[in-house]
């Protein structure tokens, strides 16, 4: 097998689905809906065939590390247009390409009838083209770029309903927030330029040793912590940890497809796949890896209580997705790269289905998605609710099922680590296992379970979907979704079984990954004793059963059965009890009011003293003073223009005198003395 891969490969990846974008995008008009889809879903599927192809050749030894446009030259900075293809990359190309053809298929029937369907198609082709042109990339400058056009079209996304408040208030909170991260990110990225001398990832992470031995100018900081600090600002936004976490449940209002494309494969996992990517540099700084350990504690844990008290469907799978992304995070800060990276891969199937399924629901209950209002459907979505239970046991870490390969590895991950967040970090994520798997068969009982409610619904819902899907509401009683619904849940249930059981020996233990992240394996000890520990993909299953995270998982779906289908007095008393702490997390822990009274409202004090005291008092009162004093002079002078011709004589007389004088003075002035 070829040692390098095809250029013109490659480049087929991204630039297929760019072509439908732009086809959809530009001649949508022309094409029309069944155009829009057909060339869009052609583009994802010819990309998503070239990167099983090239997934093939990399797993064969091939690799790619070129430039294939040279931008610009400033000095010594090189900007230039070029891609690394290796393990973690072709990992990646697959994962996003089946992920968003799955979703593309599934927008055919989700957004029926919908006014902007052609846009639809072509934002999301959009969306995937910049995510594959951020993991392709090989050097910090194409990296930013496809960092920025994934939030640029996220911001399209989330408001594509531009007409709801709601939607528009969303989409500019996730820009926002998102700028904060990126204003961290850049300056990781220029510190890294400025000292390495080099956007290019190779060069960078040879002079990582060089970069270690220096201090940050004015102050005793390593220059190299300094640096990945900012990087992980930068993750902090994309892949939504704390406080910077604000944005993505309120990133529900966009349409299900795109929830399902942002909180699987793309945006979000953008994040962990940088700083897995930048792990040479990582790995230089304890003090860095243990901020983004207690980072991702916080998220896992906090944002997992809040899914608890979720009723919005797709609002319960957000903060999942949320709590999961808090995982990855640990699993970065305890230097299991790898591990973070095949959480991110099983995550994206289950995580993808999940959401999918979530929509299939809403469009089966005629847009209704409250909880609340459903109940029973088992019976009346057959294939919904299977693919449903599948996602939810592959999420919660069942034995054999591919979420429980990649969250156990970061649970016993955990217990291996010198780092002072550790043990914090440690509790937070076992904590989070009885957590999940409570929230997450809350909503399953609550939805396929149980009492049917739909008919009476107790919590009527608004009627804010205005936008038209072509359903049918005249029938209230739910209904299985159309094949081009099932079938992406279908697809994607598949790899949420099966994809962990075939692929932790290669990715975690193998030489899959080896090129790709670095590891100082005597510092940070998880990956080496995970290696001791694992004995095969049977093993550790059968071994899973009798560990405390089963049993934790094992009590949240027990706790949630009883809870929500034989005795809801208790959850009932328990909230009547708990109401402080419910006040709290109805309330998001405060992080909304402190942005939007203390943040927003002392940037809008600060901008309002800037404009009155430095623009209007400062820089008016200058302009406007000097334009008043030379109006005053003018006013004055004016006087002394009458026009009249005997005045004009007059004046000279008086300056010939005046002058005659002055140089007459002396002379007399002598002669008088």
């Amino acid at each position: 097998m070829a040692s390098t891969l095809s250029q013109g490969l490659l480049l087929t990846v991204p630039l297929a689905p760019l072509a439908g974008a732009l086809i959809a995008g530009l001649a949508g008009r022309w094409v029309g809906r069944r155009g829009a889809h057909f060339f869009t879903i052609l583009g994802v599927f010819i990309a998503f065939v070239c990167s099983v192809m090239v997934l093939a050749q990399v797993a064969g030894g091939a690799r790619f590390n070129a430039t294939l446009y040279e931008w610009m030259v400033l000095g010594k900075l090189v900007m230039e247009v070029g891609f690394l293809v290796d393990g973690l990359t072709a990992m990646m190309m697959v994962v996003v390409t089946f992920v968003s053809l799955m979703v593309h298929v599934y927008t055919i029937g989700y957004m029926d009838g919908d006014p902007g369907y052609q846009r639809f198609f072509s934002y999301i082709s959009l969306f995937t083209f910049s995510m594959l042109m951020l993991v392709m990339s090989n050097n910090f400058l194409q990296l930013f770029f496809g960092w920025e056009a994934v939030g640029l079209v996220s911001y399209l996304l989330i408001g594509f309903w531009f007409k709801k408040p709601t939607a528009v208030f969303a989409n500019m909170k996730a820009f926002l927030v998102n700028r904060v991260g990126d204003f961290g990110f850049i300056l990781g990225i220029g510190l890294i330029a400025a000292y390495a001398g080099t956007l290019n990832y190779g060069e960078a992470f040879a002079k990582a040793g060089e970069l270690q031995k220096l201090q940050f100018p004015g102050t005793d900081w390593q220059l190299l912590t300094v640096a990945c600090i900012c990087l992980f600002v930068g993750a902090m936004g994309k892949s939504a940890q704390f406080p910077l976490h604000v944005w993505l449940p309120d990133s529900m209002e966009g349409p299900t497809p795109i929830s399902a494309l942002i909180h699987a494969a793309t945006m979000v996992t953008a994040g962990i796949f940088m700083v897995a990517r930048m792990s040479p540099l990582f790995e230089l700084s304890d003090t860095a890896l243990n901020l983004v350990l207690v980072i991702g504690a916080i998220t896992a844990l906090f944002m997992g209580f809040l899914g608890i008290i979720q009723n919005d469907i797709k609002r319960v799978v957000a903060y999942s997705t949320l709590s999961q992304l808090g995982y990855m995070t640990v699993a970065l800060g305890l230097s299991a790269y790898s591990v973070a990276v095949f959480h991110l891969m099983t995550h994206a199937f289950f995580k993808a289905l999940l959401f999918l399924a979530a929509g299939s629901v809403i469009i089966g209950m005629h847009h209704d998605q409250d909880i609340r209002n459903m109940g029973g459907l088992r019976k009346h979505m057959p294939i919904t609710w299977i693919t449903s239970l599948l996602g939810s046991l592959a999420l919660i870490g069942t034995p054999l099922f591919a979420g429980f390969y990649s969250k156990d590895s970061i649970l016993i991950a955990s217990h291996h680590s010198t780092l002072p967040g550790a043990t914090f970090a440690m509790w937070a994520i076992y904590i989070g296992v009885f957590v999940t798997a409570f929230y997450s068969f809350r909503m399953y009982f609550l939805v396929f379970h149980g009492q049917e409610r739909f008919h009476h619904k107790p919590f009527p819902p608004e009627d804010d979907h205005a936008h038209g899907h072509g359903d049918d509401h005249h029938d209230a009683t739910p209904h299985e979704s159309p094949w081009v619904v099932t079938a992406p849940l279908i697809l994607l249930a598949v790899p949420s079984v099966v994809i962990g059981y075939l692929t932790i020996q290669p990715l975690l233990f193998g030489e899959f990954l080896k090129d790709a992240i670095t590891v100082n394996a005597q510092a940070h000890p998880a990956m080496a004793e995970l290696a001791k520990m694992f004995h095969g993909p049977v093993a550790m299953a059968l071994h899973g059963v009798v560990t405390l995270p089963f049993w934790l998982a094992l009590a949240g779906v027990v706790t949630a059965w009883v809870f929500y289908l034989k005795a809801p007095q208790i959850p009932a008393a328990i909230d009547r009890a708990l109401g402080p702490v419910r006040t709290v997390l109805e309330n998001k822990y405060y992080m909304d009011w402190f942005n939007e009274h203390v943040l927003a409202a002392g940037a809008r004090l600060l901008g309002t003293g800037l404009w009155k005291g430095g623009d209007q008092a400062v820089i008016d009162g200058a302009i406007n003073g000097s334009a008043r004093g030379i109006g005053g002079l003018a006013a004055l002078l004016r006087q002394a223009q009458t026009g009249r011709l005997y005045t004009y004589a007059l004046v000279m007389l008086l300056g010939i005198f005046a002058l005659l004088t002055w140089q007459l003075w002396p002379f007399f002035s002598g002669y008088l003395r």
